[in-house]
C-alpha cells in the first residue's frame, strides 16, 4: 500500500497511542472506593474506557457523579507519571508518518489538561500538532463531533482520513464522521468485541498498523 492511501490519520489516545489502561483502571477503582466504599473490577472498568468521565458516572451514579469525577482526576494526575506505559514502536510509527508527509492528530474523550500531560509524559507531544479533547466539543464519542473538529483543524476532509482507536465507541464515531475505522486490539477491548463493531480494519500488532498506514 502506498503512503498516500490516507493523507491524514486521527488517533484515539488512551489504549491506542499510549498505554494508560492500568492507570485508568486504578483511577476508577480509587474513585469508587473513596466515594462509594466499593471496588470496581478491571473488566467492568475496561468497559467504561472511551467515554467521558461525565457520561460514565452520570449514567451509572448520578447522585455521586461530581464526587467520583473529582476523585478520579485527582488520583489520575497524581499517579500518571508512575503508571503510564509506552507502546513499543508507537513513537517510531508517528515519526515515520510525519516524515512521509501524513498529518496526524488526536481526538480523545480525556480532558485537555490530562491529554496534554499524557502526551508530554510519553514524549509524543512534539509529533502531534492537533489534539481535540473533551473540553473542545459539547458532544462526545460515539458522536462524530470530536473527529470532525480534528479534521477541520487539520484542514482535512473525511475522504482523505482514517481514525485509529481501541474501543467500540471509536468505530462508531469514525463511521458517524464518514471515516473508515482501524481498531487496535492492544488497548481496552478484546479483538472479538471490536470485530463485532465492524471496523474496516482490525490489527493486533504495531507492524500491522504500520503496513496499513505506510505500506
Amino acid at each position: 500500500m502506498s503512503a498516500s492511501r490516507w493523507s491524514y490519520v486521527l488517533f484515539d489516545l488512551d489504549g491506542t497511542v499510549v498505554n494508560t489502561i492500568p492507570l485508568i483502571i486504578a483511577s476508577y477503582d480509587h474513585a469508587m472506593w473513596q466515594v462509594l466504599g466499593e471496588h470496581v473490577g478491571p473488566e467492568e472498568a475496561r468497559g467504561w474506557i472511551g467515554q467521558t468521565l461525565a457520561d460514565t458516572f452520570h449514567l451509572k451514579y448520578p447522585d455521586h457523579a461530581d464526587a467520583l469525577i473529582s476523585s478520579y482526576i485527582e488520583f489520575n494526575l497524581a499517579r500518571m507519571e508512575a503508571l503510564l506505559e509506552q507502546y513499543s514502536g508507537m513513537r517510531e510509527l508517528l515519526t515515520d508518518l510525519v516524515s512521509a508527509g501524513i498529518r496526524i492528530g488526536v481526538a480523545t474523550s480525556k480532558r485537555r489538561s490530562s491529554a496534554e500531560r499524557t502526551l508530554a509524559l510519553s514524549g509524543l507531544a512534539d509529533l502531534i500538532p492537533v489534539t481535540v479533547a473533551m473540553d473542545d466539543t459539547a458532544l462526545h464519542k460515539p458522536r462524530p463531533e470530536p473527529l470532525l473538529l480534528a479534521l477541520e483543524r487539520l484542514g482535512a476532509s473525511a475522504a482523505d482520513a482514517v481514525y485509529v482507536g481501541d474501543a467500540v465507541v471509536d468505530v462508531q464515531a469514525a463511521h458517524a464522521a464518514g471515516l473508515p475505522a482501524i481498531s487496535v486490539s492492544w488497548g481496552a477491548v478484546e479483538a472479538d468485541v471490536l470485530a463485532a463493531a465492524e471496523p474496516e480494519f482490525l490489527v493486533g500488532e504495531m507492524d500491522e498498523l504500520r503496513r496499513l498506514l505506510l505500506g
